[in-house]
């Protein structure tokens, strides 16, 4: 017997015959298995709605729909279904058929217990790389989407699409949660560096005693917590890009120190004397009036002008309200697909009432609104429910 799981697996079981299905609900639910079953083929497609299901345990000779004619459909339907074959009539032929048809293996009746609840372990195995390699690569091809047609994302598009394949330092303004990290991001990977690290760092959340030490490393005890040398974020990112977000937050030392480094292409760690190299591209971004800060003397104007030779101005979502609808439908796949819910959908009335909201968050507030009405509503998401659930911080319009 195989050991027993600690999160339980779902299996769906189709067998024309009572007692094969019964005598498997009894063996697998002892093994810690949740089991639905079906008696054929036309069956087992309906209970799939029930799903999505870890291991379909498929009986080949049944009536109506035989196995090999199932397993099509299921690979139709889910193409990554894991689905086993079991037949007391099988033969070689068969069991290749099946294989190249995508079944995971192929077991003969009378079914050996022990051989069965390994090839079972296996296949949920397999359903959980899936899963999991599925969900990286969602996560990896979502983080560099920007959604929108209005004419301010397009002009933007055009101008990365211009910019990123050279080494011009760019400097993004823009309210918080409008995009401007996304913007940074997609640069890098459209831009020759795009196999190259890129390398974040919020000068507004480092406290700015350690900021130089987290851009430029340290030496082993050159400060009380130094235990070991360590290397910054400029030696991080050479041969990428680094982006400093937030930068109107960064202390004037540290200012001095990246100014140093852009005209010299070198940093010396906290604590050294020896000069390194960096070769890496600057992106820079920060929601504040920058012209303000400079002229409070709080950013250097030299180090602006080092870090825009491109300006690039990320527009709020209140200025670009035609995009709402696509941003909207973007965010409901998403949550749909990471909390693993079933469809649904915007009206649009529910469109309308997101469109009068005047959105202080921006495009971040606007994702918290959509997966606060995906839990909370029923399929089909109305505009009472986002009057109910929105609850926006001001009122609506402009």
């Amino acid at each position: 017997m195989v050991e027993k799981k600690s999160k339980t697996s779902k299996i769906l079981v189709v067998d024309d015959e009572r007692s094969i299905r019964n005598t498997l609900k009894d063996i697998l639910e002892h093994e810690n298995f949740e089991v639905i079953l079906a008696e054929d083929g036309l069956e087992a497609l309906d209970k799939m709605e029930l799903g999505p299901f870890d291991v379909i345990l498929c009986d080949i000779k049944m009536p109506q729909m035989d196995g090999i004619e199932l397993l099509d459909k299921i690979k139709e339907r889910e193409p990554d279904a894991v689905v086993v074959m079991i037949s007391g009539h099988g033969t070689i032929d068969t069991a290749v058929e099946a294989i190249k048809k995508g079944a995971f293996d192929f077991i003969s009746k009378p079914l050996d217990l022990n051989r069965l609840l390994i090839t079972i372990r296996n296949a949920t195995d397999k359903t959980q790389l899936v899963s999991e390699t599925r969900e990286l690569k969602r996560k990896v091809s979502k983080t560099y989407n920007m959604i929108g047609e209005s004419e301010p994302i397009q002009q933007i598009r055009q101008m990365i699409e211009r910019v990123a394949p050279t080494d011009a330092r760019i400097f993004i303004t823009g309210q918080s949660g409008s995009g401007k990290e996304l913007v940074a991001r997609w640069i890098h990977e459209l831009s020759n560096r795009s196999k190259g690290p890129f390398i974040e760092v919020n000068c507004a959340a480092i406290p700015s005693e350690l900021i130089e030490s987290e851009l430029f490393g340290h030496e082993k005890g050159s400060f009380t917590s130094a235990v070991k040398q360590k290397k910054g974020n400029f030696e991080l990112a050479s041969g990428g890009t680094i982006f400093l977000d937030e930068i109107g937050d960064m202390s004037h030392a540290a200012q001095a120190k990246v100014l140093r480094t852009l005209q010299e292409n070198k940093i010396t760690r906290v604590g050294g004397e020896k000069e390194i190299p960096v070769d890496v591209r600057v992106v820079a971004a920060t929601n504040k009036n920058i012209q303000e800060e400079i002229r409070k003397g709080n950013f250097r104007e030299d180090l602006y002008h080092r870090l825009s030779v491109i300006l690039i101005h990320v527009p709020s979502l209140n200025e670009r309200k035609d995009d709402i609808p696509l941003l909207a439908e973007h965010f409901l796949d998403e949550v749909l697909t990471e909390q693993n819910m079933p469809p649904k959908s915007f009206t649009g009335g529910a469109m309308e009432e997101l469109q009068q909201i005047r959105w202080t968050g921006n495009v971040r507030e606007l994702r918290n609104v959509v997966e606060r009405l995906a839990i909370l509503c029923d399929k089909e998401i109305t505009g009472s429910d986002v009057k109910q659930f929105a609850k926006p911080l001001s009122q609506p319009g402009e």
